[in-house]
């Protein structure tokens, strides 16, 4: 799905130097490529998108505006690393919303199974492809559970968490690769308790793998990387 929203696009003319600048630079930002910390240069990035320095500024400043970047007059924009207290305040908002969305929809499991299934199969093609996509993909898996709750106002508060979401799950499957395997093994296991009803064990799993992805993001580098 595109990261903007992008009038000239959607007319069907190709998008501006600025929006194109913006969907690159984002979806960096989200999938990790650019992690915290790195400072990001508009000369480097204007000569690698083809364009002026004036629409990567133009797309610095939006992304301030998010506040995913940090704009530095004269050098460039660092990446904002994602705090352990930004990262506390996400996981109890998880918890609340889809251990919740989880019992809920474990009730017409079957309905929904089908989409988890077609959601782990597209993160078992990222996992091929050595990682690229999963955070989006996994996002996708989480965020079809709530959709399927029918509660259209925790799905909108569900939506603002979207960046930090698709960035702790970079960060937690860049902390360790291997580790992507499991979280879709734990998918999996979550789709068949929601799949046979069984409402308690849904939202057992769901806190749990929630839990282990956090602590895998909050690891500080040293610890075995």
């Amino acid at each position: 799905m595109p990261l903007a929203f992008d009038p000239v696009a959607a007319a069907g003319r190709p998008p501006s130097a600025a929006a194109r600048a913006y969907a690159y630079v984002k979806e960096r930002l989200l999938d990790g490529r650019f992690a915290g910390g790195t400072l990001l240069s508009e000369n480097e990035l204007a000569r690698r998108l083809g364009i002026s320095r004036t629409p990567v500024r133009e797309a610095f400043r939006q992304l301030e505006a998010e506040d995913l970047l940090e704009l530095y007059p004269r050098r460039g924009a660092l990446v904002i690393p994602i705090s352990p207290s930004e990262a506390d305040d996400v996981l109890e908002a998880r918890l609340l919303i889809e251990q919740h969305c989880a019992r809920r929809v474990a009730a017409y499991g079957a309905e929904v199974a089908p989409a988890l299934r077609e959601a782990i199969a597209e993160q078992e093609r990222s996992l091929a492809a050595g990682g690229t996509g999963f955070a989006a993909a996994d996002r996708r898996f989480h965020r079809t559970i709530v959709i399927a709750n029918g509660n259209a106002l925790l799905t909108r508060q569900y939506d603002t968490l979207r960046d930090r979401l698709e960035r702790i799950a970079a960060l937690a499957a860049a902390r360790d690769p291997e580790r992507i395997a499991r979280f879709i093994a734990e998918h999996a296991e979550l789709t068949a308790a929601i799949e046979r009803g069984d409402a308690d064990v849904a939202a057992e799993l769901t806190g749990a793998h929630l839990r282990g992805a956090h602590a895998l993001a909050r690891r500080p580098r040293s610890a075995g990387l």
